[in-house]
């Protein structure tokens, strides 16, 4: 799943071509593109229809268009899901799933494609903070002039669990995933199983300013695309792959400490560290 700058990039772009039009018509090719909307497609499609949308908003990695009915249009985009601005006229996409069209000619028509299908698009009530009601536990990302670090170093402490597994709890902080957990990792020197009990002010502070760091680093460069499933509304991949500094680099010199950079098998996924700059927590003792 795309992390919050991945999303943001596409939240940017459909600021730019779709918030402030008039929805026409909406298209539903495939109904598991909308199997989070209970009522179905034609009731999905049904409800698109005469909607102005306001302002494309985001919360971590979240995205939704708020609508002129006082519910929005919230994306999942999982593992492929792309939104793309298209002219009318561009032939269909393979794996298209949701055409969007507008009022106007002028930016061409929202199209939702996903290869993988594990993605959708649906529809929920805003609560009184704008939010959708369904992610109204989701923590403010990091980037949010809001988000309060105080309140987050002490649920770490409450929390009892590791670091990597806080930075991805998206009730504690949203928009960190598994690329961006082990690249503030590095940066911080902390290994992932390190305990959140052990953590000082300090060290979260530090581990704060590194995840917005390369969050906003990534950000100016499009995200991380590691193929061409990850693109902004017109198509085009990121290339902040080429700027990471330890995820995916199993066997490749540490750029600090040149000690070959380890993979260990993490909840289904892998960790990248550095088991120089990276020291392991040490056993407690029975």
């Amino acid at each position: 799943m795309p992390e919050l700058p991945e999303v943001e990039v596409v939240r940017r772009g459909l600021d730019r071509w779709v918030g402030g039009r008039t929805i026409t018509a909406a298209e539903v090719l495939h109904p598991r593109a909308v199997r989070r909307h209970p009522a179905g497609a034609e009731d999905f499609a049904a409800r698109l229809r005469g909607v102005p949308v306001a302002a494309p908003c985001r919360r971590g990695k979240y995205l939704w268009l708020p609508l002129g009915d006082d519910h929005a249009l919230l994306a999942h985009l999982g593992m492929s899901g792309q939104l793309l601005v298209q002219p009318a006229r561009t032939p269909d996409e393979k794996h298209l799933r949701v055409r969007i069209s507008f009022a106007d000619a002028a930016g061409g028509e929202l199209r939702f494609v996903d290869q993988r299908t594990f993605g959708g698009l649906s529809l929920h009530p805003l609560l009184a903070d704008g939010l959708p009601d369904v992610i109204a536990h989701i923590a403010r990302d990091p980037l949010d002039p809001e988000f309060d670090e105080d309140a987050f170093h002490a649920a770490l402490r409450r929390k009892r669990t590791t670091v990597k597994r806080a930075l991805l709890d998206q009730s504690l902080i949203s928009g960190v995933g598994n690329i961006y957990a082990d690249e503030a990792l590095w940066r911080t020197g902390l290994h992932y199983e390190r305990p959140t009990a052990t953590l000082t002010r300090p060290l979260t502070a530090g581990l704060v300013a590194e995840v917005r760091a390369v969050m906003t680093q990534a950000l100016a460069v499009g995200g991380t695309s590691f193929d061409s499933l990850y693109v902004n509304v017109n198509g085009e991949s990121g290339y902040f792959d080429r700027s990471l500094d330890v995820y995916g680099r199993e066997g490749l010199p540490c750029r600090r400490c040149a000690t070959p950079v380890r993979r260990s098998p993490w909840m289904n996924r892998s960790s990248y560290f550095c088991p120089a700059c990276q020291r392991p927590p040490r056993a407690r003792r029975v």
